[in-house]
């Protein structure tokens, strides 16, 4: 064989060899941009999920604004038929005026009745702190009963 032919041969398997490990790294290198564009994609379906969420809430709150206002409408005209209702029936009837002017006013009692008692006039009762205690000599503390 002629160093030619060799030199063909070589640069044929450089070749070759070459273009598979370019196509290898193809392989690995696109593996990794496939599983980024599926989670690109998953990202962007989240995303929207999140956007519809978003306005389902904004309108669900401009909702409850609404029945909120709708419910406080409805609280200032029920203060508004209560306040005539007690005008109206809280009034005295005629018939009702003219009783309480033909009959006379009670007279009131002069004496309070007296707050209830535990001990009787002079007395110290059963509440006082010196209750059941024994006297003994003259500013000696008193003791207690000895049973």
């Amino acid at each position: 064989m002629d160093e030619t032919n060799i030199s063909w041969l070589l640069a044929a398997a450089c070749l070759l060899a070459g273009i598979g490990i370019g196509a290898l790294g193809y392989h690995l290198l696109n593996a990794s941009a496939g599983n980024t564009q599926r989670l690109r994609q998953r990202l962007a379906e989240r995303e929207r999920a999140l956007a519809e969420l978003k306005d389902g809430l904004g309108d669900s709150l401009e909702r409850i604004g609404q029945l909120a206002e709708s419910l406080r409408r409805e609280c200032q005209n029920l203060e508004q038929e209560a306040a005539t209702a007690s005008t109206t029936l809280g009034a005295p009837s005629l018939r009702r005026q003219a009783m309480d002017a033909a009959t006379p006013a009670p007279a009131e009692e002069a004496d309070a009745p007296a707050v209830p008692r535990d001990y009787a006039d002079g007395n110290r009762g059963t509440l006082s702190e010196d209750f059941g205690l024994k006297q003994s000599e003259e500013g000696a503390t008193p003791q207690p009963p000895r049973y």
